[in-house]
């Protein structure tokens, strides 16, 4: 691949960087939202044993497992046949302006101290509501910084953590499983803060974090409601588009199956908005099926596009998000 080739891959993929500065002020953006409507098609929700998915399938439409996820995970260890850092470049880990650098604890033991970025406040009588965000990519920038302004403004106290492997740091890239726990782990760190409400505790997320966002909320009661931006809750698909990422036994059906929300709709353990730009056409079907899925097995799951594309309609999705999340707690 060439040098142009390469980085207009990545600009397409997840790029939440030097370009979020200009997306974030442009005063053009559109910031309503409208509900997605489900395919008229029916989809197939049989469940499954999932050891009867064959390896080398990658399903049209991923089963849907029995069981619950977060106690899946207790049971399954992902079986890492690359290990290495993070595929994406970085910036330094530099504390942006407005933001305090701290470090939560993660991996076996807490045997990986990791950065966090958490936005400056003063302890208040009444403890403050927190947003955990996670940002997109496989590398933590000064760009993602920027977007968290509207929660800050909206009174939240803020956390962008970083995962094992980015930015230099030590720990195994795993694409979208170990990272669910440094996610568990930097939530722990931020309801902990002095002054942060641990009962009025959000989560949101954009790209790779959507995807992340989803695995969490389905992996801990923590968090009051979530708000998973552009995520891609099936992991053969998105593994499909990206083989270059896979770190883990591709053979093995679980490892996939671990990593795809859809396989596991049910499991969700707060009151879900899930969204997604409109010219994120790629989405539709599977969130289609994660909402059809979620909401047959009792989620609160609100499915919404927004006017843009996988950069474009941020702004407007973080706008719903907050409202999404004053409801929720109001």
């Amino acid at each position: 691949m060439t040098t142009s080739k390469e980085n207009a891959f990545r600009s397409n993929r997840r790029t939440v960087l030097a370009g979020l500065a200009a997306t974030l002020l442009a005063p053009s953006i559109a910031k309503a939202a409208d509900t997605k409507a489900l395919d008229a098609k029916p989809v197939e929700t049989k469940i499954v044993d999932p050891k009867a998915t064959k390896a080398a399938d990658a399903p049209a439409d991923p089963p849907l497992l029995a069981g619950d996820y977060a106690k899946e995970r207790h049971k399954f260890r992902t079986d890492l046949l690359n290990k290495g850092p993070a595929p994406d470049k970085y910036e330094p880990l530099v504390a942006p302006p407005g933001a305090d650098q701290i470090f939560y604890r993660s991996g076996l033991g807490g045997e990986l101290e990791l950065v966090a970025w958490v936005s400056r406040y003063e302890r208040t009588p009444k403890p403050r509501p927190a947003v955990l965000f996670l940002h997109g990519g496989n590398a933590i920038g000064q760009g993602h910084w920027l977007l968290m302004k509207p929660y800050i403004d909206a009174g939240y106290v803020v956390m962008i953590p970083s995962m094992r492997g980015e930015n230099g740091q030590k720990g195994n890239f795993s694409g979208f499983y170990d990272e669910v726990s440094d996610v568990l782990a930097a939530s722990n760190r931020l309801r902990h803060l002095p002054g942060v409400d641990p009962h009025r505790l959000f989560l949101a997320g954009h790209s790779v974090g959507g995807t992340l966002a989803m695995l969490a909320a389905m992996s801990t009661r923590r968090f009051r409601a979530a708000a998973p931006i552009s995520g891609n809750p099936d992991a053969f698909a998105f593994f499909h588009r990206y083989p270059e990422d896979i770190r883990f036994n591709a053979k093995n059906p679980r490892e996939f199956q671990m990593r795809s929300a859809v396989c596991y709709a049910h499991s969700f353990k707060c009151p879900m908005k899930v969204m997604h730009g409109s010219e994120e056409v790629n989405f539709d079907t599977r969130l289609a099926l994660l909402s059809k899925r979620a909401l047959a097995g009792g989620v609160k799951m609100e499915l919404a596009t927004v006017q843009g594309n996988h950069n474009s309609a941020l702004p407007g999705e973080i706008e719903q998000s907050i409202q999404f999340f004053r409801s929720v707690a109001a």
